[in-house]
């Protein structure tokens, strides 16, 4: 047994590699681990997944991670990019409120964590569906995964610059004088850096803990509009959430993506559980009790119920920002897939031509008022 495993897992390292070196490699550093994009970018997921892989096999895999299972059905697995949140919302009212049964499917959606090989799980096939961000798409395409979104959860991301109320700063362009905790490299932050919003700025590591903006108002944070303003709020201090989306970074947030193989093989499948996981979503924005309920019994990371409620309340507008329609929940526009890859490339995230965004997404797989042009949607884009 144990020389098969070895043999499995040499051949699969050994293909991989080829197609790797093969293609165009990101110089980004890696991603926010919330992001779903591991330390080492996607090859590194993938050798993380293949023992994994390797591990199940022999019979030694063990779960300690709550995972929400939908039984009788076509078999579905759902790796999400971080710990069960409001983030992914629509997935678990889904599988909570019975649409997934409905549809005909047995789903399992998988908790994500620090350092989830989001990209790696899916090409394997250990995954059939992710949630992920519309940028990382782009990031692990160009690492030579044939990852392909299939709807957009959040229209608008929640990525934020967190300031204290009492700092004096009311927009991007006040930072200056400011301690900001960030990661580096991330594409908002080079994008920020582009864009001068930066210059006077101090920049420090990012822990993940408003502790530094709680205990120094001259001290700012990256945040998630949805989740660190009520952490703050719970310590006591007033904040601002300052917008990056409103200087122009804003990609596709809560992706739901598959591989390439599926949407060639099994059209249907994928069809119907878009059409699902919208649904799941529009239900949830509509009452989020059973999705939220779900999530606190699968987040062991300390969710409360208030945190969830706050963030899932402060999603609606990023979701469906006016003068959307919640029928339109999903789409995804070709100009705002172009005006991602050529951003990336400016902030050098992305080598000139190595990504098409075209290849990132199709919409083929969305209702027909989510394709519409924007104009007669009645809808941004």
């Amino acid at each position: 047994m144990s020389e098969l495993i070895t043999e499995l897992m040499s051949e699969a390292i050994r293909t991989a590699t080829t197609q790797v070196v093969s293609t165009a490699r990101s110089a980004a550093p890696a991603g926010r681990p919330r992001d779903g994009r591991p330390r080492g970018g996607w090859f590194a997921g993938l050798l993380v997944g293949i023992a994994a892989g390797a591990i199940t096999f022999a019979g030694c895999n063990s779960r300690t991670t709550p995972v929400v299972e939908v039984h009788d059905g076509r078999k579905v697995a759902v790796q999400l990019n971080w710990y069960a949140e409001a983030e992914h919302g629509g997935v678990y009212q889904a599988a909570a409120d019975g649409t997934y049964e409905a549809a005909g499917f047995n789903v399992e959606v998988r908790p994500g964590g620090r350092a989830t090989p989001v990209a790696a799980e899916v090409v394997l096939g250990r995954a059939d569906f992710a949630i992920t961000n519309a940028d990382d798409v782009a990031l692990f395409r160009a690492e030579g995964a044939d990852i392909v979104a299939v709807m957009a959860s959040m229209q608008d991301h929640p990525r934020c610059i967190l300031v204290r109320e009492d700092s004096g700063v009311n927009s991007l362009d006040e930072l200056s004088g400011l301690t900001l905790q960030r990661q580096e490299g991330q594409g908002f932050i080079e994008f920020l850096r582009l864009n001068g919003k930066l210059e006077g700025v101090r920049e420090v590591p990012y822990h993940g803990s408003v502790s530094g903006l709680v205990g120094d108002p001259k001290v700012a944070i990256q945040a998630y509009s949805i989740a660190e303003p009520f952490l703050a709020k719970a310590e006591g201090v007033n904040v601002r959430s300052l917008m990056v989306s409103d200087l122009g970074w804003n990609p596709y947030c809560s992706v739901l993506v598959t591989r390439g193989e599926l949407i060639r093989e099994q059209p249907e499948l994928v069809r119907d559980f878009v059409a699902a996981t919208i649904t799941g979503w529009q239900n949830y924005l509509a009452d989020p009790t059973k999705g939220n309920a779900a999530i606190l019994a699968a987040n062991q990371h300390g969710m409360t119920a208030e945190a969830l409620q706050f963030g899932s309340t402060e999603l609606v507008s990023l979701a469906v920002p006016e003068p959307m329609q919640v029928a339109e929940l999903g789409k995804m526009e070709p100009d705002r897939w172009q005006t991602l890859i050529t951003q990336m490339e400016q902030v050098q995230l992305l080598k000139p031509g190595a990504v098409k965004a075209e290849d990132c997404y199709t919409r083929e797989f969305l209702p027909t008022v989510a394709t519409a042009d924007a104009s007669a949607a009645g809808a941004t884009p």
